[in-house]
């Protein structure tokens, strides 16, 4: 089910806010239902993966349960923190990365090892860091343990956030698990917002796809120069207005259940470096690897070698995160490169007459970045790079 879809909009949704607020008054009885009504829109797709899902909370619910016990023992609560780290990773590895990794294996010790095919439970990749989140938060004292185990299962599942995000940490929505206002104000902001977000989705990132899709899909030998810009252009408008089309969805969803999202997507494309383009791109995701990971490796307060070293892992495991293939790595890794030029020219402060050329830089190497991203496989990246830039006698358009 997602949110574009007539039976979200006209049965489901329509369903949920009359019951939960023309039936139901005590918060209790609130959660209680938006609980069992989050794990309905999960299971509506493939049932079975609910209960992957529901294994995750009650893993790091029990784990959050431990902080609490032993909230005077830093040691053991450090050795819980760990454990749910590498419980999380693991689920999310075992059903994201096995295939990715077999054929890793296949490829470089010429090996026939069968593939497992599993299928890949939905938005695994936003509750696994959200589950995450929960424990390492209440760790650092950013949120309260939570006892009531539904409290813990309505902040991972809660349908607004569970599919596409944006990751909703649990220090930002702690309090309002129990002690949120739902009023008519947020409640008009939440549908105006909704339909924002739709229309971003259903009217421009869905049109958009078909021309970038269809660009993707046509041998490289047969592009020419403005094919290959204008499937590219496409491309990039078209994953913004989607990701930030149901990150508006999400935000209005919850503000008309009283709860308030963090924003998500701030003007990207208008950014005058990379780095500051990943301070306004999927900013939930881009701020959770910082904090969750950078800076506790020791982000950029060591020596200059262990803050590339740093900013490695960082690109290498966000690139990886997006998808289990090699153009994601590299794409990452891109990143990376960029990241460490800008940091090392110090751009952002020395490069402060030449405003326009920053414009054109930045939107120039997104282009680039998302050929990698989005095609199939790198062969077929450097073909279309190529054929941008006229490589092969691509003619300038077609014929």
């Amino acid at each position: 089910m997602v949110f574009s879809s007539a039976i979200f909009l006209f049965l489901f949704l329509t369903a949920v806010i009359l019951v939960y607020y023309g039936l139901l008054r005590r918060r209790a009885h609130r959660n209680l239902f938006l609980t069992f009504a989050s794990l309905f829109f999960y299971a509506w797709g493939e049932p079975w993966f609910v209960f992957v899902m529901l294994g995750s909370i009650t893993m790091n619910w029990g784990c959050g349960r431990l902080l609490g016990l032993w909230q005077n023992d830093r040691k053991r609560q450090k050795a819980v923190v760990a454990v749910s780290v590498v419980l999380n990773l693991s689920l999310l590895a075992v059903f994201k990365y096995t295939d990715f990794l077999i054929s890793n294996v296949n490829s470089l010790f010429h090996a026939n090892l069968p593939l497992a095919h599993l299928a890949l439970p939905i938005g695994i990749s936003f509750f696994t860091f959200q589950a995450m989140s929960y424990v390492i938060d209440v760790y650092r004292g950013k949120g309260q343990m939570q006892k009531n185990w539904l409290n813990v299962c309505l902040y991972i599942a809660f349908f607004p956030q569970l599919i596409a995000g944006p990751i909703v940490r649990y220090e930002t929505v702690a309090d309002e698990l129990q002690n949120r206002q739902e009023t008519m104000d947020d409640f008009h902001k939440g549908v105006r917002r909704f339909v924002m977000g739709f229309c971003k989705k259903v009217l421009l990132a869905n049109n958009l796809a078909l021309l970038g899709d269809a660009m993707f899909a046509t041998p490289a030998a047969q592009l020419s120069v403005a094919d290959a810009w204008l499937g590219d252009f496409a491309y990039a408008l078209q994953v913004f207005f989607d990701f930030a089309g149901y990150s508006d969805m999400a935000i209005g969803l919850g503000l008309m259940f009283g709860f308030h999202f963090l924003e998500n997507f701030d003007y990207p494309y208008i950014s005058k470096s990379i780095s500051e383009f990943w301070r306004r791109w999927h900013m939930s995701m881009g701020t959770w690897f910082r904090d969750y990971l950078y800076f506790p490796m020791g982000g950029s307060r060591r020596s200059k070698g262990r803050v590339i070293f740093n900013l490695f892992v960082l690109w290498g495991l966000m690139g990886l995160w997006h998808g289990a293939n090699w153009t994601y790595i590299i794409w990452g890794l891109m990143f990376f490169v960029i990241q460490v030029f800008e940091r090392e020219t110090h751009m952002e402060k020395k490069w402060t007459r030449w405003v326009w050329l920053r414009y054109v830089y930045t939107l120039f190497l997104i282009m680039i970045t998302s050929v990698v991203v989005r095609a199939d496989n790198i062969t077929y990246a450097f073909q279309f790079l190529g054929r941008m830039f006229g490589a092969g006698g691509a003619p300038l358009t077609p014929s």
